[in-house]
């Protein structure tokens, strides 16, 4: 069942939020990709490319976890237990507003020629980790 995001935990996921994406490969081995993150609603977003094998192993099986550190306060983190979705529509757009909130342009420059860009949605199931003062996310 979805949870509803804290507001403390949308406002680091809007700030300049890296997080660290780990999937279950074939094998059941996980397999962990450092991306930049976002949140809308009570969903946390991040963005990738058609043929990752972050997006191949969602579609297989949509189970994510994300370890997102808070940049403004290292000692608080967040964990992210949820269940993805992958779509095109809209991925486009946002790793552009991806790009000028951490790079500062107006374009993802980055992007590959014949690129499809996925837009990863992650319903959150549970949350875990320590808000700022070491208590938890509320």
């Amino acid at each position: 069942m979805a949870i509803k995001l804290p507001e403390s935990a949308r406002k680091m996921l809007q700030d300049k939020a890296y997080g660290h994406v780990v999937t279950s490969a074939p094998n059941g081995r996980p397999q962990a990709t450092m991306v930049w993150v976002d949140a809308e609603g009570d969903e946390v977003l991040f963005n990738t490319a058609e043929g990752r094998e972050k997006a191949r192993n969602l579609r297989r099986d949509p189970r994510v976890v994300i370890s997102i550190q808070d940049r403004n306060n290292p000692q608080a983190y967040l964990l992210v237990h949820g269940t993805a979705s992958v779509a095109e529509t809209g991925a486009d757009a946002h790793i552009d507003k991806l790009a000028k909130r951490f790079l500062g342009v107006d374009k993802y420059p980055y992007r590959q020629p014949g690129e499809k860009r996925l837009l990863i949605r992650v319903r959150v199931d549970r949350l875990g980790g320590f808000a700022p003062g070491m208590k938890p996310w509320q």
